[in-house]
């Protein structure tokens, strides 16, 4: 969420012309003539990594769109957990429409500078720790979902799971809005440096303590916390069902047979149930195996630095900033791509427009 001081290019190779070639001085054309006003073409890689980017802001705000549009339309959606599913695609939607946009205008600028005022940069800045931070924690909110639902199965009614839903949804947009405004309400530190002209996440280390705990390490807690005992509980029903399969003296299985007859137990629906409940965890692994992937190397970084006073090469900054909005691009592709009835209707919308 660093989203200024930082530069997308290979190692040598900035994105934007240094400092050098912002200098009023005419800069040398071919032979060596001084052309007044002429700055150094991009180069070819940059183009390229310039290119990908803007595809990648483009797939995301519209594969986060296609989501919201395809929630709202379709009735069965209007639920839980949908309606997490929703609230990550709107974080996700609006990193790809307000926070990567302007980030790659401040790659691009001469010398990495910001050069679009005081008050554009407070809003950038807030907007990104606001939207990034919400990702993140609905990712939780997804993952403690599902863990209630496996481990309170009797408990937590559709009821309940509607109020623990809006509960959580409201404490995830709180939760970021603090850590986002916090230096605008407290003034703990200042993100725009009118001398250098730069933009950035507050570099106070006492803020990016609360800022990288709050809106990383302690959700992080909270997915793997959650996950290894999703996988724990998974595991206990795996080896109840292998322990329910055992041949079983005949007159035992002639009367269990008159129990399910009795009870209305019917075993293909119990095995579609558990295949549903065997693929939703899939599915949450592989989002939180994700998520950590792509925003770990960012917030490391963004918490050494302050507390070390040291920086990293622009290059890996810029690496690992992009690398964790990309996070916004997988999530619905992860949690659509293991849900069957988001395909159908992904169908169903398409071949209506036509």
């Amino acid at each position: 969420m660093e989203a200024a001081n930082v530069s997308v290019a290979a190692a040598g190779v900035a994105l934007a012309p240094g400092p050098e070639a912002c200098s009023s001085g005419p800069s040398p054309g071919p032979g060596g003539v001084a052309l007044p006003g002429r700055e150094p073409p991009l180069s070819v890689f940059t183009v390229l990594v310039v290119t990908l980017l803007v595809l990648l802001i483009a797939a995301t705000f519209l594969w986060n769109l296609l989501v919201l549009v395809t929630i709202l339309r379709v009735r069965a959606f209007h639920r839980v957990p949908h309606t997490l599913v929703a609230s990550t695609a709107v974080s996700d939607a609006l990193v790809a429409a307000l926070v990567m946009p302007l980030s790659l205008v401040s790659e691009l600028s001469a010398g990495r500078r910001w050069r679009l005022g005081r008050g554009l940069c407070q809003v950038w800045i807030s907007f990104d720790v606001l939207c990034c931070t919400a990702s993140i924690w609905n990712v939780a909110a997804i993952a403690l979902d599902r863990y209630w639902t496996i481990s309170r199965h009797l408990q937590y009614t559709l009821r309940a799971r509607r109020r623990a839903s809006a509960l959580l949804i409201a404490l995830t947009w709180a939760l970021s809005a603090l850590i986002a405004l916090a230096p605008l309400l407290f003034g703990w530190g200042e993100a725009y440096d009118a001398r250098r002209q730069r933009c950035q996440v507050s570099q106070e280390p006492s803020y990016a303590v609360f800022s990288t705990c709050g809106a990383f390490y302690l959700p992080l807690g909270v997915v793997l916390f959650v996950y290894w005992k999703i996988y724990k509980a998974a595991k206990f029903r795996f080896g109840r069902r292998r322990r329910a399969v055992l041949p079983l003296p005949a007159a035992v299985q002639v009367k269990e047979a008159e129990a399910q007859v009795a009870s209305g137990a019917r075993g293909p629906g119990a095995a579609g149930r558990e295949q549903k409940e065997q693929r939703a965890a899939l599915m949450l692994g592989i989002l939180i195996g994700v998520f950590a992937l792509c925003w770990i190397p960012f917030f490391l970084a963004a918490l050494i630095s302050p507390l070390c006073a040291c920086s990293l090469p622009p290059v890996w900054k810029s690496i690992f900033l992009w690398l964790g909005y990309s996070n916004s691009f997988f999530n619905p592709l992860i949690y659509t791509a293991f849900n069957k009835n988001y395909n159908n209707a992904f169908r169903s919308l398409f071949s209506k427009q036509r």
